[in-house]
C-alpha cells in the first residue's frame, strides 16, 4: 500500500474541488427534503414580548382586591371605573385618559382586564372583572365575587384609538413596579407612545430608575414630550438628552426639527435648538453606522464559527489524510442525532437535569461519530489510500447509507432538538446589536474544538505519530510507529471531531436526514482554502468566509454573495494552489 502522505496528483488540491461540486450536485439529487438554515439568524431586540408582559400581569395581579381596599364608589378612581361601563368608544377613551392622569396604580388591573378582554359591565352599569385563571367574576371596585349566574353582561368597546390610550396608561401605571420585566416593557411602550399628561411620573420614574435600560428608554420618553415644549430651553435640554442617548427611533423627530416650510422658514424657530438638534443626528447617524459594522461583523464571525466546527473534523481528514471523505456532512449529521438521543434521554430519564443534557452530549457524539469514523477506515478507506478518486466514490456511496439508514431509524421529517433555558436567549452587545445566545455558544464552541485539535496534534503521543507517518510512513514504521494503528485513530478523531460539529450545529438549524449535505462543499472550500492539512489555515479561512459574505449580502443579496465568494475562492487557488497557508518541509513536496 502506498503512503499515506504521498498521492499522485495532490501537488494542486485546488482540482479536485470540480470533482467534489460534481459529486454534491449528484447528492442533492437524492435528497427529498431540505433542512432550513439560516446561518444569520441573530435576534435584534432582547425586550420582553407582549405574551411575557400578559404572563407577568397574572402573575402579579390580586383578584381577591381588584381597586384598593379603602375605595368607595364616591372615590374619583371608582367613578372613572363607572365610567367604562358604556358602548360609548368616545367615553371609554375619556375615562382611560383620565385614568392616566389620575396616576391611581389601583387601577392597573382594570385596565389589564380590559385589555385581554375580561372586563364587562351589567345592565345596571356595574364594572366586572373575570379572573384570568378560573374566570370568575368580580366587582372591579369593591372586589367582592358575583355569584349571579343569569347576568346580562356587556363589553365595553375596544377600537384602535381605544388601543392607542390604553396601551402608553398601562405603561405609565408599570413603570413603578418592583419587578424589572414589568418596567422595562413599560418603559419601551412609552418611549413611542407618552402623554403629555405623564410627564411628572415619567420624571419621577426616570429619577427613581437604576437599570441603564429602562433608563435610556424613560429619557427617550420624556425628550419625546419636552420637544413639544414652548419654553426653547426645555427643547434645547431635550435635544441634548436625545444626542447623548443617541436614539434612533428618535431621528425623524429631530429632522423634523430642521425642516422648511412653505415659505422657507424652518419648523424650529430657535437657532440653537437647530444646531444642537443637527449634532445629535449627526451622533446618532454616527452611531448607525458602527452598529451596522459590528452587527456585519458579529454575524460574520459567527458564520464563520459554524463552517469551522463544519470543516474541523475534515481538516484533519482530509488535510492530513488526504482522504476526500464524501461521507463528512453525514458525520455531522450522526453527531447532532446524538445529540437528539441524549435530550430524549435526559428526558425521559432524568428529567430535573433536562438543562445539562447537552454537556452530556459534547462527549456521546465524539465517542459516537469516533466509533463510526473508525468503522469506515477498517472496512473500507484503509484499502483506498493510494487511490483518492475511489475514495470519493467509495465515501460517497458511505454517505448515502448513512443517510438512508437515519431516515429508516428516525423517519424522513426533521426531530426536534430543544435548546436548554441556558442556551437560549439573546446577549446585547450594544444598542441595535444583539447576537443570540446559541449563536454564541456556537462560536465560543468552535474555539473551544480548535484548542482540542491543536492539542490532541501537538501535545499528544497520538499528534507526534499521526505527524510522523504523514510525513514520511516508511521511516516512522523503522522507529516502530504502527502506521496501520494510527491510521484508525486519525481517522476515529477527525470523524469524533465532526460529531461535536454536529452538537453545535443541532442547536441552530435543523436536525434531519440531509443536514449534513449543506456543509460538505463549504468544509472542502475551508480546508483548501486555508492550506491543506493546516489547522490555522482552516481557522482563518471560515471566519474569512463568513466575514466577507455576511458584508457582502447588504448590497448583493445572500444567493448572489455566496456565488461571488466561491468565485473569489476558485481565483485565489489557481494563483495560489496550496492555499493560504501552505505545508513546509517534506509534507510540502508530497
Amino acid at each position: 500500500m502506498a503512503p499515506c502522505g504521498w498521492m499522485p496528483g495532490w501537488r494542486r488540491p485546488g482540482k479536485w474541488l470540480g470533482i467534489i461540486l460534481l459529486c454534491q450536485g449528484l447528492l442533492l439529487s437524492q435528497a427529498t427534503a431540505t433542512p432550513s438554515d439560516d446561518h444569520t439568524a441573530v435576534a435584534l431586540t432582547s425586550t420582553p414580548t407582549a405574551e411575557d408582559l400578559r404572563a407577568a400581569d397574572i402573575a402579579t395581579s390580586e383578584p381577591e382586591a381588584v381597586i384598593d381596599e379603602d375605595a368607595t364608589p364616591e372615590g374619583e378612581t371608582a367613578e372613572l371605573v363607572k365610567r367604562l361601563a358604556t358602548s360609548n368608544w368616545q367615553e371609554v377613551q375619556g375615562a382611560i385618559n383620565a385614568m392616566g392622569a389620575l396616576g391611581d396604580p389601583d387601577v392597573l388591573p382594570v385596565l389589564q382586564a380590559l385589555r385581554d378582554g375580561r372586563l364587562y359591565y351589567t345592565t345596571t352599569e356595574r364594572v366586572l372583572v373575570a379572573d384570568p385563571l378560573d374566570k370568575s367574576l368580580r366587582d372591579a371596585i369593591t372586589g367582592e365575587a358575583e355569584e349571579g349566574q343569569d347576568l346580562s353582561l356587556s363589553q365595553p368597546p375596544m377600537t384602535n384609538p381605544i388601543r392607542r390610550s390604553l396601551r402608553p396608561v398601562i405603561g405609565q401605571l408599570q413603570i413603578f413596579s418592583d419587578q424589572l420585566p414589568l418596567r422595562r416593557a413599560a418603559a419601551e411602550e412609552l418611549a413611542d407612545r407618552p402623554q403629555p399628561a405623564m410627564l411628572p411620573q415619567l420624571l419621577e420614574a426616570l429619577e427613581a430608575e437604576t437599570d441603564p435600560e429602562t433608563q435610556r428608554l424613560l429619557g427617550i420618553a420624556v425628550a419625546r414630550l419636552q420637544l413639544q415644549a414652548e419654553d426653547p430651553e426645555v427643547r434645547l435640554s431635550a435635544v441634548e438628552l436625545i444626542g447623548e442617548l443617541r436614539s434612533s427611533r428618535m431621528k425623524s423627530a429631530l429632522q423634523q426639527l430642521l425642516r422648511q416650510d412653505g415659505e422657507g422658514q424652518f419648523l424650529e424657530p430657535d437657532p440653537a435648538v437647530r444646531q444642537a438638534a443637527t449634532e445629535a443626528v449627526e451622533a446618532i447617524e454616527s452611531r448607525e453606522s458602527t452598529a451596522r459594522l459590528l452587527s456585519d461583523l458579529v454575524y460574520g464571525l459567527s458564520m464563520g464559527s459554524v463552517l469551522l466546527l463544519a470543516a474541523m473534523g475534515l481538516a484533519i481528514i482530509f488535510g492530513l489524510m488526504r482522504v476526500i471523505n464524501m461521507a463528512h456532512g453525514e458525520l455531522l449529521m450522526i453527531g447532532a442525532y446524538t445529540t437528539f438521543l441524549v435530550q430524549n434521554l435526559f428526558i425521559a430519564y432524568f428529567p430535573q437535569w433536562f438543562n445539562f443534557y447537552l454537556i452530556a452530549a459534547v462527549p456521546a457524539a465524539f465517542l459516537v461519530t469516533g466509533l463510526v469514523g473508525i468503522a469506515m477506515e477498517r472496512s473500507v478507506i484503509r484499502f483506498l489510500y493510494a487511490r483518492p478518486l475511489e475514495t470519493l466514490l467509495a465515501t460517497w456511496g458511505i454517505s448515502l447509507i448513512l443517510m438512508q439508514t437515519m431516515r429508516v431509524l428516525f423517519g424522513a421529517q426533521n426531530v426536534q432538538v430543544v435548546s436548554p433555558e441556558w442556551f437560549s436567549g439573546s446577549v446585547q452587545i450594544m444598542q441595535g446589536v444583539s447576537l443570540s445566545t446559541s449563536r454564541l455558544g456556537v462560536v465560543l464552541f468552535s474555539f473551544f474544538v480548535v484548542a482540542l485539535v491543536w492539542l490532541l496534534m501537538n501535545r499528544t503521543r497520538l499528534g507526534l505519530e499521526v505527524r510522523a507517518v504523514m510525513q514520511n510512513r516508511q521511516m516512522a514504521a523503522a522507529m516502530g510507529v504502527s502506521a496501520n494503528r494510527v491510521d484508525m485513530w486519525t481517522f476515529g478523531a477527525g470523524a469524533g471531531v465532526a460529531g461535536l460539529g454536529g452538537v453545535a450545529l443541532s442547536q441552530i438549524v435543523n436536525v434531519g436526514p440531509e443536514l449534513g449535505q449543506s456543509y460538505i462543499v463549504d468544509s472542502f472550500m475551508v480546508v483548501v482554502l486555508g492550506g491543506v492539512g493546516n489547522i490555522l489555515g482552516s481557522v482563518v479561512s471560515a471566519l474569512g468566509i463568513g466575514v466577507f459574505t455576511k458584508f457582502l449580502e447588504p448590497s448583493t443579496g445572500a444567493v448572489l454573495a455566496k456565488i461571488l465568494v466561491f468565485a473569489a475562492i476558485i481565483l485565489f487557488i489557481q494563483w495560489r494552489p496550496q492555499g493560504i497557508f501552505a505545508l513546509k518541509g517534506r509534507a510540502a513536496d508530497e
